[in-house]
Parts: structure tokens; C-alpha cells; sequence
């Protein structure tokens, strides 16, 4: 084994750089799984694929190579179904948002990684870790750049004795720049409030702050809630 420390180590040390580079990202701008997370989902992967690669350093040469049989790729299949389990964790709804997405791609992604840096694969083990840093950290740039429409739920709640028409509520958005993609409507008599709820678009990046402005300012709006939908 003596002969194949420094490449494990290596091997090992490259993919726990990688995993900190791109947990170090997601902390940045504040998810759930951040640096630690990451480095040490690489840094497993590597570890399990040099446990194959390397398989003759820790079985040793009293066993015949005719008797043992391991497959790489069914410890990279057990790798990515297990990160599956952890990338769940950090996908959360609320409502109609759905946060954590990028946060899970990137887990399996660092986990993919790790993978290719413990079987030693480093030139597309190079590539994906810039990639996956450009992708984390470029586009989102490039996304706040790009013209996209932006979405949101709406909650609106009235006295259930004066509520506010429909068409009202829809001029409303509209002249906020707003459209509507759906609506569902609920009373409730004992709470004493009538409440329009619905998923609203727009295209202004500034529409959502200046239309909060606008429904503080309302005297027959009891209470607004505006949750952006995101990653």
C-alpha cells in the first residue's frame, strides 16, 4: 500500500477541495446545505470509489485475483441513490413555492465529483467542478440579466362584510403590472374575513416591492401576503 499513499491522498485531498469550493457557493448565499455539507459528500464519494480502485491494497495479495470480483460502477449507483436520500432534505414547499432545487442538484453533482476524483479521473473531474462553480455562481448573474417573468402567491384577505369585487382585485394587478394565472377564493365566518388567493406573474423586477407598497397603503385590506417563488 505504501506505494499508492500520496495518490490516494490525492486523490482524496482533490475532491474535498472541490466539494468545499462548491459548498463554499451555497453558503454564501445562505443554503441549508453549505460548506461542510458538500465537502464531506465529495470527499465520501472519493473515499467509497478508492475503496474499489485501489481494492488489491486493502485485500491483499493472499487472495487470488481469480476469486474476488468488484464492480466500480455498482458502488457509484449505491453513491448517487444514496445522495438522493440527502438531497431531498433540503427541497422544501411552501405553498405553491419550491425551494432547494439548485442546492439538491448541486449535492448529487458534488457527489458525482467525488466519484470521478477517487477513481483518479481528473481532467473531467477539473471540468465538472468548474462547471458545476460557473453554473452556481455565473448564471445567476446571467439569470437576473435575461428578461423572465417572475412569480408569486398573492393572499388577500377583506372583511367578509365588505370584500373587495373581483374585477377590482384584477384591475388592481393589472395596473401593478401584474397577471393573473389562477384564483381560489374562501370565507371564513367565525374569523370574519373574506380571502382571494391566487399565483400572479409579471415581467418588472421591482413590480412585487412596489406592489406591497400599494396594498399597505389600502384601509379596507385586513392583511397581504406575497411569497416569491424561487429556488
Amino acid at each position: 500500500m505504501n506505494h499508492h499513499i500520496i495518490e490516494i491522498a490525492v486523490h482524496l485531498g482533490a475532491a474535498w477541495a472541490a466539494g468545499s469550493l462548491i459548498g463554499l457557493e451555497r453558503s454564501f448565499h445562505g443554503r441549508p446545505a453549505g460548506f461542510r455539507t458538500h465537502a464531506l459528500v465529495c470527499l465520501a464519494s472519493a473515499l467509497l470509489m478508492v475503496v474499489t480502485a485501489y481494492q488489491w491494497d486493502w485485500l491483499g495479495t493472499a487472495v487470488p485475483m481469480e476469486t474476488v470480483r468488484t464492480d466500480p460502477t455498482r458502488i457509484a449507483q449505491g453513491i448517487m441513490t444514496g445522495i438522493g436520500f440527502l438531497g431531498a432534505g433540503v427541497i422544501f414547499k411552501d405553498g405553491l413555492t419550491v425551494r432547494g432545487l439548485t442546492t439538491a442538484a448541486s449535492i448529487w453533482m458534488t457527489a458525482a465529483i467525488g466519484i470521478l476524483y477517487g477513481v483518479g479521473f481528473f481532467y473531467p473531474a477539473t471540468l465538472a467542478t468548474l462547471a458545476t462553480l460557473g453554473t452556481l455562481h455565473v448564471f445567476r448573474h446571467i439569470e437576473d440579466w435575461i428578461p423572465s417573468h417572475m412569480f408569486a402567491q398573492l393572499a388577500l384577505r377583506f372583511s367578509k362584510d365588505q370584500p373587495v369585487a373581483e374585477a377590482e382585485v384584477r384591475e388592481l394587478l393589472a395596473k401593478q403590472g401584474f397577471s393573473i394565472s389562477n384564483m381560489s377564493y374562501r370565507m371564513d365566518r367565525e374569523a370574519g374575513y373574506f380571502e382571494y388567493r391566487m399565483m400572479i406573474r409579471t415581467a418588472q423586477k421591482d413590480a412585487l416591492g412596489a406592489l406591497a407598497g400599494k396594498l399597505r397603503a389600502r384601509q379596507d385590506l385586513l392583511e397581504f401576503r406575497i411569497s416569491p417563488s424561487g429556488d
